[in-house]
């Protein structure tokens, strides 16, 4: 008996003490920024196991998405210094556009914490998991990759893709009516991609059988791991083939995707007669075909990793931002009109745009950059300062003011803090494309991150996205269905549901 209730003290004691010790911490971290305004609490927003905003407690996973520029505008600072107790660390979290510029173009300054971006080199290494000069050398062999001549693929693709959906799907119908939003632009952005990523052509009445050699489908095996690719990171692979149903329809769907990948890699290298072809696949072995250097080719891993988030960032992204597009322009009926009298003014009637005409259909392009600045296909972008610095920041009044950003220090650009930043956007809660018509704070716009690392897919997202806001809306009205379920509600009730749970 003696004994437990000496283990007890003893373990009481070296709590006590494990406790006092994190506190101190704590305490030095508070001291390391000045005590800057912002978060303190036990845990981070990192923390996948407690996504919740709890005052005290935690900030809450995706908070910026939520709360846009609230906690910024009651600091009355538009950089924050979190710091959280277990375990005690510094997070500064940005939505100052002369700070984000800063750490963008920083590099070595600013490095991403590669950890964080583990999911996407399931299939092997690619510029988005790499720093310093691996990352320069694939850069330099993927980024040609993506071309004018592509862009012109991808435009006349995503024509071809539209219209199939409008002769062969919907036919003569004077109304569709859909469930849910992405039923349609997720299947646009997969066949865009197929072809004008891989030179694989699908068309909407795909035959579902697979090819010799495979169980699945390309287009089946590419949606279930996008949607899924989670899996590969947080379950064991021999869960994932004895598991349950879905995790082993998700394993299947994963070795096939890899033997998709392998076989085109494959069979473009060994052909006789090899086509002009301006896909990116095509592009990219092309490109690393023609590298003089032996040591800066990317061997066959890094060029499936590099293809696979070719597919990823090419499809769901874009198939996300259109359906928030076609939702926020049924939800705001006024700019949807101005939208379609735009593309009455500046196309021809009866005929299909061409690529030749992209520069015309700025409205298109705006409506699209709206919709991004309410949507950030990436809500936060994550860096790590490699050295005791700190920012300069302007207040409101003019004022400046020196944040303390200590060594290891966690830095985040709330994108869509930085988006709804009223310093620098007229009426930020409102949606308004004619904002981005003229000029507009680009050093406040960061849809596809910034600086050196900024996302080189940007023209492709831009040219898949025009063409299919324009070539829908020249010809369809899209509108909130009516449901009984929802009468009554507030237009942001109506808002805030619809862009939850895409229900146009």
């Amino acid at each position: 008996m003696l004994e437990s209730n000496q283990l007890l003290i003893l373990l009481a004691i070296f709590s006590l003490f494990y406790l006092v010790q994190k506190l101190v911490a704590f305490q030095d971290k508070i001291r390391a920024v000045n005590n800057w305004p912002g978060f303190r609490t036990l845990i981070s927003d990192r923390l996948i196991a407690f996504p919740f905003r709890l005052r005290g407690v935690s900030p809450g996973q995706q908070w910026t998405l939520y709360h846009k520029h609230e906690d910024y505008a009651k600091a009355g600072t538009d950089v924050l210094a979190a710091v959280c107790l277990f375990p005690p660390s510094v997070t500064i979290y940005i939505a100052d556009p002369a700070v984000v510029k800063e750490v963008v173009g920083a590099r070595a300054r600013f490095p991403k914490p590669l950890d964080a971006y583990q999911i996407l080199a399931t299939f092997g290494s690619n510029i988005l998991v790499t720093e310093g000069e691996e990352w320069k050398r694939q850069r330099k062999i993927t980024a040609p990759a993506f071309s004018e001549k592509n862009n012109r693929l991808v435009w006349d693709e995503t024509i071809n893709v539209l219209e199939d959906l409008f002769q062969n799907v919907w036919g003569d119908r004077q109304v569709v009516e859909l469930d849910n939003i992405v039923d349609v632009t997720v299947p646009i952005t997969l066949l865009v991609i197929g072809v004008a990523g891989f030179g694989r052509r699908i068309t909407w009445n795909e035959d579902q059988i697979a090819p010799p050699g495979h169980t699945m489908t390309f287009k089946e095996a590419l949606h279930e791991v996008s949607h899924r690719l989670f899996l590969q990171i947080i379950v064991p692979d021999w869960i994932l083939r004895h598991g349950t149903p879905k995790m082993r329809y998700f394993k299947r769907a994963y070795d096939e995707m890899g033997q998709y990948l392998r076989e085109m890699v494959d069979a473009r290298r060994t052909a006789q007669v090899k086509d002009e072809r301006y896909d990116l696949f095509s592009n990219l072995l092309d490109a690393n075909e023609l590298e003089l250097d032996s040591e800066a080719k990317l061997t066959d891993d890094k060029l499936l990793g590099n293809i696979f988030l070719f597919l990823v960032a090419g499809y769901e992204t874009t198939a996300h931002t259109l359906a928030y597009a076609f939702i926020l322009l049924a939800l705001y009926p006024d700019e949807q009109e101005a939208f379609y009298q735009n593309i009455k003014a500046v196309l021809p009637p009866d005929r299909t745009p061409t690529y030749d005409e992209f520069g015309s259909l700025s409205y298109a392009l705006a409506v699209m950059n709206e919709t991004l600045r309410w949507f950030p296909p990436v809500v936060n972008i994550p860096k790590v300062s490699a050295e005791d610095t700190a920012f300069t920041v302007t207040n409101a009044a003019g004022e400046k003011t020196t944040v303390p950003v200590p060594r290891g220090s966690y830095i985040t650009i709330t994108v869509p803090s930085l988006h709804h930043n009223p310093r620098y956007w007229d009426d930020p809660g409102a949606f308004k494309p004619a904002r981005f018509l003229g000029n507009y704070p680009r050093d406040a716009f960061l849809p596809f991150s910034g600086g050196p690392r900024g996302c080189i897919g940007r023209g492709f997202a831009e040219t898949e996205g025009v063409a299919v806001l324009a070539m829908l809306i020249a010809r369809y009205r899209v509108e909130v269905r009516d449901d009984p379920a929802f009468a009554g509600e507030t237009f942001e009730q109506r808002r805030g549901g619809c862009c939850g749970a895409g229900r146009v």
